[in-house]
């Protein structure tokens, strides 16, 4: 119940930093980011695709919970703050979507602005290992945030995991420029019978990815 409890609050802190996104218009920039963005038809039939269109007059984690308390602090949300204090924002500025398989959902944002990797690469150092807390006084949930290799030597992919209790529940973040755009995602290892396209992570997160980076980069 703890296991389930931290990893659904983590998710959605982590899903919440990405709130600045909005989607853009048919116009430049509109244009090129719409042909930079997987669709539907790019997936296996099946799989479970969704556009997210936010509200570009809400700001950053509106709605959402606040952010697990952590020592070191600022480590349960740090990749994704990384991105919001940098983030342009503005109608076309990016683009966001869910590919969910039964066992890997994935959510991807194609943006018009380079993502700072360098800053992004050192809070995944700060944060390589840490401990999160519901309150002061919990005993406190040991994550450890790892680099996995990638082909692409300019990606940055990390494994964050969750040790509880003799079990291990892990989510996966990737971040990469790309010319003219650039790509993040994250990943999640949730179960979904109703979907009839089997995932696997780190796989199908893996793929999702670089197939994604190989149409920014065209466009």
């Amino acid at each position: 119940m703890i296991r389930r409890a931290a990893l659904a609050t983590l998710a959605a802190v982590l899903l919440a930093g990405c709130s600045h996104v909005v989607a853009g218009s048919a116009t430049w920039p509109g244009a090129r980011l719409e042909r930079a963005v997987l669709t539907q038809a790019d997936f296996p039939p099946g799989v479970r695709y969704e556009r997210i269109d936010k509200d570009p007059g809400l700001p950053d984690r509106a709605g959402a919970p606040p952010p697990m308390l952590s020592e070191p602090e600022g480590c349960t949300d740090g990749l994704t703050r990384d991105i919001a204090a940098t983030a342009e924002r503005g109608r076309a500025s990016a683009a966001q979507y869910v590919a969910a398989y039964d066992g890997a959902r994935t959510v991807v944002t194609v943006l018009t602005w380079p993502l700072d990797l360098d800053r992004l690469a050192a809070t995944a150092q700060r944060c390589a290992e840490f401990h999160t807390f519901f309150a002061p006084g919990d005993p406190g949930i040991r994550m450890t945030t790892t680099k996995l290799q990638t082909p692409r030597s300019d990606a940055l992919v990390y494994q964050q995991t969750m040790h509880l209790q003799g079990s291990q529940s892990s989510v996966y973040f990737a971040f990469e420029n790309l010319g003219a755009t650039a790509v993040f995602g994250i990943a999640f290892p949730t179960r979904d019978p109703s979907i009839p396209v089997k995932g696997t992570l780190p796989q199908t997160f893996l793929e999702v990815i670089a197939k994604q980076a190989e149409r920014a980069r065209a466009a």
